[in-house]
């Protein structure tokens, strides 16, 4: 019998009537009347009133935060300790609570509970599952994911808002940062690296909200790119050939377009022998070099005092000695202090920015370096952008759902008031789709041969310039 079933039988034995009770209801009806359905009250999910289990683990969980207290948070425990003093005393509780539970149910439950106060609750099991790549949660609402750059709405949800909040701080703290009412927004990182972004009310009005993006747990390589398609193989080799003859690259592109994921594998091909300081507001970036100084931001206490912004970091990087600077990502005035120091000495810098297109991240570059707060003429910005950047690889979510590198384009200089960009490479959003429904081309060379082949040839990288060849039959 299932659980559900025996805790109604149970139910039914409680509430039947004693000796010499009146029936009620008109003649002919049941001798007894019906148990009405349970209904919820405003706030109240009806999950816990038609399944047993979710309300025998809510009040579970309830009497275990009782038992444990402030122990939670004891910052003394490790993570194996806390672990075994919560099952210990959730037993305690399940056998207190004297439910007809099988071995397998209490099991069940023991689990679930334990996810949910030692670890992300009904999102565990998409954070576990290496085919997903984001994670949605939005209010009590179901959990929606991302598989193969589609979204999915899943079975599961959260059933209260403090549930929620209990996950969302647990998260937070442990990166040392802080999210209430007077600061609603907050930017974290589990364990493994993925990225998390919480907003809670007031600003959030249906609901506190998180969004995961997961990173693989080893990182991805140029050979997992060419396998999800992202670049051919001959792209992978010229993008090597790039970075390790100390090109400056702005990988652009828009919202989950894949820009980290780029940045990270471009940053494996920097020579073990470099100096490499990395700058992010939330760490991100992995790299597998022996000299790397990793620097995170830091946002203001509650006090509103003691932020480090990633303006501050990149000027104090340069007194750090670098070879190489990156930024993981720009997104005001520090895109001026990026350009200086790409201009400075620090050739084969790397950073990320969101744009539509290779010409779009340039005005966004442009608007800001204003945002640094200098009376700069728009010349003089354009001409530090000239001179810094040497190419610009973007990425987009395609129609198919992959993600693709869809333009490979030099920044060859100034021609009067504009900056003069060659595409070297274009992906081709005309082409067939295979019989797996994905684009059977990919990115193709356009016949342009880079200004920057000689700058490479100086550094002592080769470059198979058979690469750039036209072959109109491909498209």
């Amino acid at each position: 019998m299932k659980l559900s079933e025996r805790l109604k039988g149970a139910d039914a034995e409680e509430g039947s009537p004693s000796p010499g009770a009146t029936p009620s209801g008109p003649p002919g009806a049941s001798r007894w009347a019906p148990t009405p359905e349970p209904r919820a009250t405003p706030g109240e999910d009806l999950s816990e009133a038609s399944d047993p289990l979710a309300a025998i683990k809510g009040r579970a969980q309830e009497a275990l935060f009782r038992r444990l207290g402030a122990r939670l948070h004891d910052a003394s425990l490790t993570d194996d300790q806390l672990d075994d003093l919560v099952r210990c005393e959730l037993q305690v509780v399940i056998e207190d609570e004297n439910l007809p539970l099988t071995p397998e149910e209490r099991k069940q439950l023991v689990s679930a509970v334990g996810e949910d106060v030692l670890g992300y609750g009904p999102m565990e099991r998409y954070l576990n599952d290496q085919a997903v790549t984001e994670v949605m949660v939005n209010g009590l609402e179901p959990i929606y994911v991302e598989r193969a750059g589609k979204l999915i709405r899943t079975d599961s949800r959260f059933t209260t808002e403090e549930q929620l909040r209990r996950v969302i701080e647990r998260i937070v703290s442990k990166v040392g940062r802080r999210i209430d009412e007077s600061s609603p927004m907050v930017d974290a990182r589990l364990p493994d690296g993925s990225r998390v972004n919480a907003i809670i009310p007031p600003l959030a009005v249906d609901g506190p909200s998180i969004t995961i993006r997961k990173f693989a747990s080893g990182g991805f390589s140029i050979d997992d790119l060419v396998g999800f398609r992202t670049v051919t193989p001959q792209i992978g080799e010229f993008l090597a050939a790039c970075v390790k003859g100390k090109l400056n690259v702005l990988v652009s592109g828009g919202t989950g377009s894949g820009k980290t994921t780029l940045l990270n594998v471009l940053s494996s091909f920097i020579p073990n022998d470099e100096r490499i300081v990395t700058i992010e507001d939330a760490v991100e970036l992995r790299l597998r070099q022996d000299h790397v100084v990793r620097l995170e931001a830091r946002p203001p206490n509650i006090e509103g005092k003691g932020q480090v912004t990633i303006r501050d970091l990149v000027r104090n990087s340069l007194r750090m000695r670098p070879e190489r600077i990156i930024v993981g990502e720009v997104r005001s005035g520090e895109a001026l202090d990026m350009l200086q120091a790409m201009n400075t000495g620090h050739d084969g810098s790397l950073s990320t920015l969101h744009a539509n297109s290779p010409r779009d991240a340039l005005a966004r570059l442009e608007t800001m370096v204003l945002m640094a707060g200098f009376d700069l003429p728009v010349r003089a910005i354009r001409e530090q952008v000239a001179s810094a950047l040497d190419m610009i690889v973007h990425t987009s979510r395609v129609r198919d759902g992959s993600r693709r590198v869809t333009h490979i384009t030099e920044v060859e200089g100034m021609e009067g008031e504009m900056i003069t960009l060659t595409e070297l490479f274009l992906f081709n959003h005309s082409a067939e789709l295979d019989s797996d429904g994905k684009f059977a081309n990919s990115i193709r060379p356009t016949g342009m041969r880079p200004k920057f082949e000689q700058k490479l040839h100086d550094e002592g990288v080769p470059l198979d310039t058979s690469m750039f060849g036209f072959d109109a039959a491909s498209w």
